[in-house]
């Protein structure tokens, strides 16, 4: 049982792909989950279909979509760090890594859930990964949070091997659906889930389990 998980993601959105459930599932069994969102995704090319945003009005929306998606998982500690969409590769990496070391002092996680370094196609969610590594390769192995990963990458498997981590979250498919349609300036949720009930064994089947790489430190 996980009692205290950090989740460092840079975009709203981010967390409703592939850890809603999981966490809506840990929260249910009594964990504390802090979310820290490095940005609000000011960048995203899409403003809703049909377009419900425009570039000034984007960041606004996100943010409340995020609060909105948050709410559907049941996270209780939302943190929005300020910085902008597309800028973290750039980001001095001892400042942000020092960010990222005050969360994890402050927070005290037995689990933190971020994106797997080199593998998660974006470069803000590879510089995200990267620091938080980096963060917590530097601490004694002992006092080391479990740390599972997300990655996209089409080398991932290959490099990696399979996801060691697969997390049942058939009972938790409406909170993942709501997350998911929380953030509508980006996803049509009616194209993902078409016709079918969200209650079906289709979309258990479909959506059910939720996975994830355990980052192997060198130490």
């Amino acid at each position: 049982m996980f009692e205290r998980i950090l989740v460092v993601l840079p975009h709203p959105d981010d967390e409703a792909f592939g850890m809603s459930g999981t966490l809506a599932k840990f929260i249910s069994e009594g964990a504390h989950v802090t979310y820290a969102c490095l940005t609000l995704g000011q960048m995203g090319r899409a403003l809703g279909k049909p377009p419900v945003a425009n570039r000034l009005t984007l960041p606004s929306l996100r943010k409340q979509e995020l609060i909105e998606s948050c709410r559907a998982i049941g996270i209780q500690d939302l943190r929005m760090l300020g910085y902008h969409d597309k800028t973290i590769e750039f980001e001095p990496k001892e400042a942000l890594d020092a960010v990222m070391n005050e969360l994890i002092e402050d927070v005290k996680p037995n689990l933190v859930l971020t994106f797997f370094p080199e593998y998660s196609v974006h470069p803000d969610h590879d510089a995200t990964g990267a620091s938080v590594i980096r963060v917590l390769e530097g601490m004694p192995a002992a006092s080391r949070p479990v740390t599972w990963c997300v990655g996209f990458a089409h080398n991932m498997v290959a490099d990696n091997g399979e996801p060691d981590v697969e997390i049942e979250i058939s009972d938790f498919i409406e909170n993942k659906y709501k997350s998911l349609a929380a953030h509508a300036t980006q996803f049509q949720i009616s194209e993902m889930f078409g016709d079918m009930d969200i209650k079906s064994d289709e979309v258990k089947e479909r959506f059910g389990k939720e996975r994830f790489w355990t980052y192997k430190f060198e130490n």
